[in-house]
């Protein structure tokens, strides 16, 4: 495992990416912690205001992101700088998306529907850069046997096949499929052959004249949708706590 990880991670300069994915999910799953504690009136945690303004976590969040990513730029792949920077960007970027809903809606949205928005955007972003992560980089490793090389040139290819099928699937409208496409290689084959969801790019550029593909596709989308919908949401209450209002101590604000 050492070996493999020096070879795929280190060697390559993905270490500061791994410390950016780790810290950026590490953040999310302690914030959403924290806020559903908060909201719950438990634990020694409050609200952060300022003049009578509550300061959402996306403030310092795009503070960090921003010095996390010039320091990352200026500090290269390389070095305990860039480390540490990756890590501050990590930090950053899990508050700021966090709260996409909020900065998507320009509202308060983080408990409603609308701001499960926010688990999905962390899911595919944790998605893409693990996937990114997992590839073998051909680049910035040294003296690579013809084994080596035919391995990550076939493991590449598989990447860039499955790109372009999450790609289709995304402009079908089918956004979770496109993701759960990017943990798992070719499930987007699914979404990618289907029709495309109504108001979707395809369907809209692709299904002008064929009437019957529209109306097909409004059929089995309301069906779809009616039967995965509490599955769904079951999933992302599960990770991004989108319980019961409680009554407690900081009622008055989201959080």
């Amino acid at each position: 495992m050492g070996h493999w990880f020096s070879r795929n991670i280190v060697e390559p300069g993905k270490l500061p990416m791994f410390l950016a994915l780790a810290s950026f999910v590490l953040t999310f799953a302690v914030t959403r912690t924290i806020t559903r504690l908060i909201r719950a009136g438990k634990g020694p945690f409050g609200n952060i205001s300022s003049g009578g303004v509550h300061i959402h976590h996306v403030v310092p969040g795009v503070v960090l992101t921003v010095l996390g990513g010039f320091g990352a730029v200026g500090s290269g792949r390389h070095g305990v700088g860039a480390a540490v920077f990756a890590v501050v960007f990590g930090i950053g970027a899990g508050l700021v998306l966090d709260e996409f809903a909020l900065i998507l809606h320009l509202d308060d949205v983080y408990w409603s529907d609308d701001g499960r928005k926010s688990v999905e955007v962390v899911v595919l972003t944790a998605a893409l850069v693990l996937l990114t992560l997992a590839g073998f980089s051909p680049l910035g490793v040294n003296d690579m046997t013809s084994e080596e090389q035919q391995d990550r040139a076939t493991f590449i290819l598989t990447l860039v096949l499955n790109f372009v099928l999450v790609l289709v699937t995304l402009v079908k409208g089918k956004f979770r499929m496109a993701v759960l496409g990017t943990l798992i290689p070719f499930v987007a084959i699914v979404g990618a052959v289907r029709l495309a969801r109504p108001g979707s790019w395809w369907s809209r550029h692709l299904y002008g004249r064929r009437h019957r593909a529209r109306a097909r596709s409004r059929i089995r989308t309301y069906r779809h949708d009616k039967r995965w919908v509490r599955v769904r949401r079951r999933a992302q209450d599960l990770i991004g706590g989108f319980q019961e209002r409680v009554p407690g101590r900081g009622s008055t604000p989201s959080r």
